[in-house]
């Protein structure tokens, strides 16, 4: 699943999108990892709204040692869509809850275990794409997000057998105002000649790696 994600830049978002901002926010860097800021873009009284939001939702689970302590809450950063229905449904279901996630490219882990390097995946023609999100307004950690995940193209399933869904500009309104029946028919493949792959030689897991990737 995704852990790493490079957030597109929030002027280029906002011509991009047509949105405007939120309220003002200080830019963390560009690389986003599980329980750090990234932006998001919402719906407000019908306009677009850029965003500042926790990357995923706090879940807590209960102690292995004493099942009634719940442990702190870690980052569930990505929801799968087959559980749109299920687990995600309060959410999915209502679209007011939906988010689209202006992504740059995204990371994934690829090779043996304790070697695994860096492979970063970006759209060909869209420097920055909208990945289908959810949102929340949580008691943990105030305003949190999480992104949609569905099959990976089999061309691409040597780096991860689940990738982000990847929403076209056509689709934009879609997934902020469509009712949830109306969802299921992003949860395909995103063809692979669309996607440039950049395999790199830079270790996944470092001296300053995120606690949670």
């Amino acid at each position: 699943m995704c852990n790493r994600a490079e957030r597109g830049q929030t002027e280029k978002v906002l011509r991009l999108f047509g949105a405007r901002m939120g309220a003002a926010f200080n830019e963390g860097p560009l690389v986003v990892h599980p329980k750090e800021p990234g932006s998001v873009l919402r719906l407000v009284d019908g306009q677009l709204v850029l965003e500042q939001m926790t990357w995923g939702f706090p879940v807590a689970l209960a102690s292995k040692r004493d099942p009634r302590v719940k442990n702190k809450p870690k980052p569930v950063n990505n929801a799968r869509f087959d559980k749109l229905g299920s687990f995600w449904k309060r959410w999915a279901e209502t679209p007011a809850q939906r988010c689209l996630i202006p992504t740059a490219r995204y990371a994934e882990a690829v090779g043996e275990r304790g070697r695994m390097t860096e492979t970063w995946l970006s759209v060909k023609d869209q420097p920055i794409f909208a990945w289908a999100g959810l949102w929340n307004d949580s008691v943990e950690w105030g305003p949190v997000y999480t992104g949609v995940m569905t099959a990976n193209a089999p061309e691409l399933g040597h780096i991860h057998d689940r990738s982000p869904v990847i929403l076209d500009p056509a689709d934009w309104d879609t997934w902020l105002h469509g009712p949830l029946p109306d969802l299921y028919r992003f949860d395909r493949p995103y063809p692979a000649d669309r996607m440039i792959v950049e395999a790199t030689d830079a270790p996944w897991f470092r001296s300053t790696r995120h606690p949670y990737d």
